[in-house]
């Protein structure tokens, strides 16, 4: 009988002792209670407790954790409806604030933040929402990391995964983006368009100017050419003048023979003429042109019969 007892008594001074030894893994810590009290924190690896006296507490992790927050329909300041959904990183800092400030830590911290995403959406309008999501995180970030400081708890990260309006909301959307996108296709269009009858109004100015400075040219050669035919006339007209002032008989010729070769000219080229008359007295004509002849040969032999020397 005091065999047994022995043998119980040293199997419970063997679980005792086993039980008295508390290994902490790595990234972990654990309270330690007196009698229900909080006493100390271990940390990663091997410590004693006085057994019966001495118990662990709560045991926490130190490592990031992720706590994924649950899809909810969240009313925007304009009165529409969205469903929203994230995920939270935190880190547990302080483990005796964690342990003994809050009953539940990851139920805690699930309700703040459900409830600052419903604060901060319902803060901002629909086009905000969709287009300003890391200031979302932002604001949430500063919120909920404020709030959980003692619970000696670090959050280090809020994202939200998605935000999904209603599906009337989303036809609308699609349908304000395809009138926008055929808008600018429109604009596009009539800049285009415009720029061609720019350049086409551009190209006809300088047809334009082109062509007036063609005309221009032309009629400054033609009346070029008129002044010296007119200059030829003037000399012709001042040698015939010279000479009927000396005396010359064919001087008067000359002008005779003109006219009549004129005339018979007129007469020729005229495209209404039918019937060719010529004068009767034709010998006038070439008494004319031989003297018209006689000239030409006198002012020939005046400009090149050689001068003496003095």
């Amino acid at each position: 009988m005091s065999l047994t007892i022995g043998v119980i008594l040293i199997v419970l001074l063997i679980i005792v002792f086993f039980k008295s030894i508390v290994i902490v893994q790595q990234g972990y810590e654990y309270t330690v209670e007196y009698l229900g009290r909080y006493t100390r924190t271990l940390e990663p690896g091997m410590h004693f407790l006085v057994p019966i006296i001495e118990s662990v507490g709560a045991k926490l992790s130190k490592m990031e954790q992720v706590l994924d927050v649950p899809s909810q329909d969240v009313i925007t300041k304009d009165n529409a409806m969205v469903r929203v959904d994230g995920v939270l990183f935190y880190q547990i800092q302080d483990a005796v604030n964690a342990a003994y400030q809050v009953g539940d830590l990851r139920l805690a911290i699930l309700n703040l933040i459900m409830t600052n995403i419903r604060t901060v959406i319902g803060s901002m309008d629909m086009d905000e929402l969709l287009s300003q999501r890391d200031v979302i995180n932002q604001k949430l970030l500063h919120v909920v990391d404020e709030a959980t400081i003692p619970w000696g708890v670090k959050v280090t990260r809020v994202e939200i995964k998605d935000i999904t309006p209603p599906r009337d909301l989303i036809d609308a959307m699609a349908r304000q983006m395809k009138a926008e996108r055929e808008k600018r296709a429109n604009i596009l269009d009539a800049e285009g368009y415009r720029q061609a009858e720019i350049l086409k109004a551009e190209g006809e100015k300088q047809s334009a100017i082109l062509e007036a400075e063609g005309k221009r040219e032309a009629a400054f050669r033609e009346a070029e050419a008129r002044e010296r035919t007119a200059e030829a006339e003037a000399n012709a007209t001042k040698m015939v003048s010279d000479a009927i002032a000396t005396g010359n008989i064919q001087a008067i010729n000359y002008f005779l023979g003109q006219k009549y070769i004129e005339a018979l000219q007129g007469i020729v080229t005229s495209p209404n003429q039918k019937l060719l008359m010529l004068p009767v007295d034709t010998a006038n004509v070439m008494g004319s042109v031989a003297g018209i002849a006689e000239i030409a040969k006198e002012v020939l032999g005046t400009t090149t019969k050689p001068t003496k020397k003095g």
